[in-house]
This record gives C-alpha cells, structure tokens and sequence, in this order.
C-alpha cells in the first residue's frame, strides 16, 4: 500500500498478495456507492463451452454517474456489455435495472442504449436522419423528433449538421453523431463499447474531456467499457479492472491509480517497479535494500509495487 515517507525514500505498495496466490481483495474501491445504483449485477456468469467468460461478477452503477469497465482483451468487457443490453442471456446470476430483474425482458424493452466502436451509422440516412432513427422506430411524433435532433446536434456540437451526408463527415464528427443517435431516446442507461478506438490519440483526449462534461450536464448513467487506461480514468467516476472474466479490482480512478490490488493490476497499469520483498517491522527486504512501506501491511514474503519519489 503506498505509504507515507519522507522525502528521498522510496513508496512501496503491496499488491496484497504472495507469490503464486491470486488477486487481492479490492480494497477502499468496494465502499458502497453514495448514490443509488441505476444497474446491478449479482454474481453474473457467462460460459462459452468450459471456458467462463464471465466468472461471478458484481457490479454496480449508480445513478447519474459514469463506470468504465477496463482490461486485456478476452477479459470479458464486451460480453458484460452485451449481457445487460440482453443481447446475451447469462447462465447463471442476475441482472437489475432500477430494481426490476431483466431476466425475460427483450433488449428493446430495457430502455438502454448502446454505441459501438466503429459507430454503425446509416450511409443512406444524413445526419438527421440517423439521430431520429430511435425516435422514429418509437413512433414519436414528427415535431418532437425534430425538436430533439435539432437539440442534440447543437449539444454535440454539430448544430447545422442535419442535412449532411455521413460520408462528409470526420472520424469525430461520426462519433458525436453517433452519440447524439445513443441519447435521442433518452435511455436510463447508456452504454459504449470502445467509444473512441478508432480516432487517433490526440482527438481522443479531447473529445473524452468533452463526453465527461456532457454527461455531467445532462445527468447521464453511462456504463463503458475500453482497454484504454488514459481514456478510462479520464472518463470515469468509478473504474472496474477485469481479468480472465473475473473483477480485478473496483475503485474511484485515484484509488485504483494509487493502491492496485494486485500485481496484475499494477502492470496493466504501466507499473513496472514490481518486485519480490520480505516485510517486517514496517519495511522491506528487497534487491534495492531495505525499504519503507504502509504501517500495517501484511507481513511475510509479498510483491511489491516500488514509487520512488
């Protein structure tokens, strides 16, 4: 755990685990969430042939607030979103939506919505036409769908987009139209899969900061799912790192960032200071000497994540 230390020393966390056991409990991330949670899964499990995809997972995500999914490939970030849109029905646990279980309820009838990595916009509809494709599919009137894809294209940005031909448009252009489309029915969830995959990193960092604020404006419950750390912790109220389709770890960003619960977690992070020590008496010995770590840290052979200060 990352300690205090006086300057020149060198921080240690422990990733709460000795060699060859598995992942650490979660820590101070586990804390109940102040608000009430809009989604809820309970021990949900997804089995492909012997292999779970996901393996028992817990999850919650608040009303009104934004929680990004992050982890490896073949983690299972994909199939957890695919379970709580109903595109996927679990084998085992369950699924809640303000309360009601969503076991039987079809994907049309779950009020969520869903924007993917590559967009999936209509070529042969302009602008217009593919933010008011829900709102018609809803059959709402005329008047209010232009209303609202008139609102929704000044909110991303796009005010006098309408007419224009998708082709004509930029990679960021596509995803805010695309977004726009996700909101028009005002889902009571809205969910994204690798939203920002596909555009470079320098339109990426600016058009996260913008999600982040159009979110909060508009009191969004957003549930997303990205293998892009940066992009995560600059999106999120609340992270969960997954692996092999089980959690990891859950926290605010600066939880996770400051105490990772496992070793896996700390390099997936980028953390590469990890090394093997034997605790006791408030510190280490490790190849780098004797070092400082958190009072009260599990004592015995450990791994540990070294921040030099």
């Amino acid at each position: 755990m990352p300690s205090d230390t006086t300057p020149g020393t060198a921080p240690v966390t422990a990733t709460g685990s000795p060699p060859g056991t598995g992942e650490a409990p979660a820590g101070p991330g586990d804390a109940p969430a102040a608000r009430p949670a809009l989604l809820r899964l309970d021990e949900v499990t997804v089995r492909f042939g012997d292999r779970a995809v996901l393996d028992a997972v817990d999850l919650e995500v608040p009303e009104r607030r934004t929680v990004c999914v992050l982890g490896p490939s073949g983690s299972g970030k994909s199939t957890l979103l695919r379970v709580v849109a109903g595109l996927h029905r679990p084998d085992a646990g369950r699924v809640t939506l303000a309360g009601r279980d969503q076991a039987g309820v079809p994907a049309h009838r779950r009020g969520v919505g869903l924007m993917f990595q590559d967009h999936q916009l209509f070529p042969q509809r302009d602008v217009g036409g593919n933010v008011a494709f829900g709102l018609r599919m809803r059959k709402v009137p005329r008047a209010e769908t232009e209303r609202r894809v008139a609102g929704l294209l000044d909110l991303v940005g796009l005010p006098d987009a309408g007419r224009r031909a998708v082709s004509s448009l930029s990679g960021g252009e596509q995803q805010r139209v695309a977004l726009a489309r996700a909101l028009a029915p005002e889902p009571r969830l809205l969910m994204l899969d690798e939203p920002l995959g596909q555009l470079d990193r320098t339109l990426r960092e600016r058009l996260v900061v913008e999600l982040r604020e159009l979110f909060r404006r508009l009191g969004t419950t957003v549930l997303a799912v990205t293998h892009d750390q940066s992009e995560a912790f600059a999106l999120a109220d609340r992270v969960v790192v997954m692996r092999d389709g089980r959690v990891a770890q859950t926290g605010t960003p600066l939880e996770v960032w400051r105490r990772p619960a496992s070793e896996f977690v700390a390099r997936f992070l980028g953390f590469d200071n990890v090394i093997e020590g034997l605790v006791r008496d408030g510190a280490a010995d490790t190849p780098w000497g004797r070092l400082p770590v958190e009072p009260g840290s599990a004592r015995g052979t450990r791994r540990l994540l070294v921040r030099p200060t």
